[in-house]
């Protein structure tokens, strides 16, 4: 990578208002979609800009995960995730690096105009410097956003799978939608923390929400049943409509004596039992 000329430090640091200036216009658009006010973008701009004249003034511009570029790098994280959550994308992200380019290479050729060999090779280090500053944000942009991602995801099964309490040491966990690894997981760990918060005995699986079962959706059912009986709880699952029979009829799945009810009112009935309840009509 080419070295950063003295003569070109200088310039970054005493004509600032001829880079920053356009480099903060060219961001005005941005400001009237209202996910980012002009206040907020005039911010992002010198505080970027702070940065990273702190990193040319001490730092290597080969290497962006040299200590003196550790501010730089904070910065543009913050900067990332906050896009990440306004609805940014990625090449939105990135431009706001990328469109340093002309304002810089504009004041370049300003300067070097009587040098043309070295104006070339200071906008090649210039533009190799803000093309790793862009990819390290590309970068930790489309990380934040995988972590966002995977977060809401993991929110949206613990929502779609509640465990609910229906009498004292009894719990039911009502399954809607097709049940995967990834889902089998948290609903065994959603399961087995309340079993151990309630010291209920009896878990009660409804799977008449889940569309089919095949042979994958039934080792799903076992491995929480397992789970379930190694807790000191018994399983009961409900739910089980006659397409759903014949299906695992027809599979010719064990369900290893797990004992099953054609509906949820059926299996509360039989937990009940089992607990040493009995449930009489008033009057």
């Amino acid at each position: 990578m080419a070295a950063l000329d003295p003569r070109t430090l200088s310039l970054i640091e005493t004509r600032q208002s001829d880079v920053i200036g356009p480099w903060a216009d060219s961001f005005g658009r941005q400001a009237q979609d209202g996910r980012t006010s002009a206040r907020e973008l005039d911010t992002q701009v010198r505080g970027f800009w702070e940065v990273f004249l702190k990193g040319v003034r001490t730092g290597d511009a080969g290497n962006l995960q040299a200590e003196a570029w550790e501010d730089t790098r904070h910065f543009l994280e913050d900067f990332s995730r906050e896009r990440v959550l306004k609805g940014f994308s990625a090449s939105e992200t990135a431009t706001f690096i990328f469109s340093l380019k002309r304002p810089m290479f504009a004041l370049l050729e300003q300067v070097y105009a009587d040098a043309p060999q070295e104006m070339a090779r200071q906008i090649q280090a210039v533009s190799e410097l803000l093309d790793l500053l862009g990819l390290h944000t590309v970068k930790v942009f489309q990380k934040i956003r995988e972590d966002v991602i995977q977060r809401q995801q993991e929110e949206m099964l613990e929502l779609s799978t509640p465990v609910v309490k229906l009498w004292d040491g009894v719990l039911a966990l009502p399954m809607i939608g097709t049940l995967d690894s990834q889902r089998t997981q948290v609903v065994m760990e959603s399961l087995l923390q309340r079993i151990v918060e309630t010291g209920s005995e009896i878990a009660i699986i409804d799977i008449t929400g889940v569309p089919t079962v095949d042979t994958l959706v039934a080792q799903h059912l076992l491995k929480t049943v397992t789970a379930i009986r190694l807790m000191g709880a018994d399983a009961i699952i409900s739910g089980v409509r006659p397409q759903i029979a014949q299906t695992i009829v027809h599979l010719g799945l064990d369900l290893q004596g797990i004992v099953t009810k054609a509906n949820l009112a059926d299996a509360l009935a039989l937990a009940l039992k089992r607990t040493g309840v009995t449930v009489t009509k008033a009057g």
